[in-house]
């Protein structure tokens, strides 16, 4: 697994997100002053996390963004899989991800694959952007 700039950028977004009062829109100028993201950029990440549900959007003077869901309730793992997909070191080992690879070929290589991506996907699950504050 390999982070991409967008998931860390898009991460980065939501954590800015979850430090603020819930209910409150935070316009993206914002968020992208705050964290060092170009903002049209940060468009387009924030478009993709309203369509998987993690954040609202409202228009007008007060408007911005905010999230969709209590932060306690948004994992690291589930807005990395949004943007870089598998969470394992390799396909071939990835559980929603799975491709083959020749790998496969060494049992033992193939095992000790799975238990990093055990340990990182278990790390990343049960941490969430309240974790993160």
């Amino acid at each position: 697994m390999k982070l991409t700039t967008r998931s860390e950028y898009a991460l980065l977004a939501m954590i800015h997100l979850s430090r603020c009062d819930r209910g409150e829109a935070v316009p993206l100028n914002q968020v992208a002053r705050a964290q060092k993201i170009p903002l049209k950029y940060l468009e387009q990440l924030v478009s993709a996390l309203c369509r998987a549900g993690y954040l609202t959007s409202t228009k007008g003077q007060k408007g911005g963004y905010v999230l969709a869901k209590p932060a306690e309730k948004i994992t690291v793992a589930e807005i990395i899989r949004l943007f870089d997909g598998a969470l394992a070191p390799d396909q071939s080992v990835s559980k929603y991800f799975y491709k083959s690879t020749p790998i496969e070929k060494e049992k033992k290589m193939l095992a000790l694959l799975r238990q990093i991506r055990d340990f990182i996907s278990d790390k990343m699950e049960k941490t969430t952007l309240a974790d993160l504050r």
